[in-house]
């Protein structure tokens, strides 16, 4: 039995998005209970979580009322569409901690001897190579949409299956970032300055990306992508998430789903990965470090979440 939006099963309870949704909703909400006095606005977050919980619940009730291929899709889409409430959401957390950017510089220049984040883009700053780059970095957005939907054309039995292991990548790479903070070089470079850093000295800056989320404006000569990829800078990123790298990892594991898809879509899709990788780095979003990291864990998550669902639908049909 299908579990996709064209089946006719109805849908009693939660499904594994939404249930991987409430999980992850409860654990935050759990740390902001835990350190509700140093949060910066606890009941805002609060109010921000009653509204995803009750979003999927009204969904549901929906559906449950009239059951249709339609709301399920939506009961799919919406956990997916709130990927970009999630993720500057980490900063709330992972901002009460000490900063450790400090130690992922240090750890690039003691293993390639210089910073890659700013040699790359001076060892080819050409426009054309910067336009590439941030077209690549961009391309992140459609390419998460280009994984999650093309099943609905292609193979709707692994729509599900699709869906689950991306939201559910997502997460686990939240989960790091909410105790991890590294904020990525465009922030601490931007704080400490590039000569500091050139001279191999990365000071410890404690909290202060607490009070400070000001990041450096992109490398490379002005261009059409460019301005995209500072744009949507300016509007969604904090200074988070820099290790491991999510663009590198999760970009990896929609490669992985393409290719078990249809080997043309992963053909498509495959310069733009590359240069996404290449572009986290150019464009200073991340330590060189923070790639492999993203490379790494992106292989254990895939393997994790696919087999978490295969599990998830193993039970379902025995029970």
């Amino acid at each position: 039995m299908s579990d996709t939006p064209a089946s006719t099963r109805t849908h009693q309870g939660p499904i594994l998005v939404e249930w991987a949704t409430l999980a992850y909703t409860l654990f935050t909400t759990l740390l902001i209970v835990l350190f509700w006095s140093q949060m910066g606005n606890p009941l805002q977050l609060l109010e921000g979580r009653c509204m995803v919980v009750g979003g999927m619940a009204l969904l549901w009730l929906f559906y449950h009322l009239r059951p249709n291929k339609y709301i399920l899709l939506l009961r799919y889409i919406f956990p997916l569409s709130l990927l970009g409430y999630w993720y500057p959401d980490t900063y709330e957390f992972c901002q009460l901690f000490p900063n450790l950017d400090y130690l992922f510089a240090a750890a690039d220049h003691a293993l390639f001897g210089c910073q890659p984040s700013i040699t790359f883009a001076q060892w080819i700053p050409q426009k054309v190579w910067s336009e590439l780059f941030h077209m690549g970095y961009f391309a992140y957005y459609p390419l998460i949409f280009l994984t999650v939907l093309a099943p609905l054309f292609t193979d709707r039995s692994q729509f599900s299956r699709t869906a689950f292991v991306v939201l559910a990548s997502f997460f686990l790479y939240y989960l790091i970032y909410l105790f991890l903070p590294v904020a990525g070089p465009q922030y601490y470079f931007h704080a400490v300055g590039t000569d500091v850093i050139q001279s191999a000295h990365f000071p410890q800056l404690g909290n202060y990306f607490r009070y400070h989320t000001e990041l450096s404006p992109s490398p490379g000569p002005d261009g059409f992508f460019r301005e995209l990829v500072e744009n949507t800078q300016k509007t969604g990123e904090r200074p988070t998430a820099a290790f491991p790298s999510s663009h590198v990892g999760m970009s990896t594991v929609l490669m992985l789903l393409l290719w078990r898809n249809r080997r043309y879509l992963f053909a498509i899709a495959f310069p733009f990965y590359i240069f996404l990788c290449c572009a986290t780095v150019y464009i200073q979003a991340h330590y060189l470090v923070d790639v492999f990291g993203g490379l790494v864990t992106a292989l254990i998550f895939f393997k994790l979440t696919d087999w978490t669902y295969t599990r998830w639908r193993k039970i379902r049909v025995e029970g």
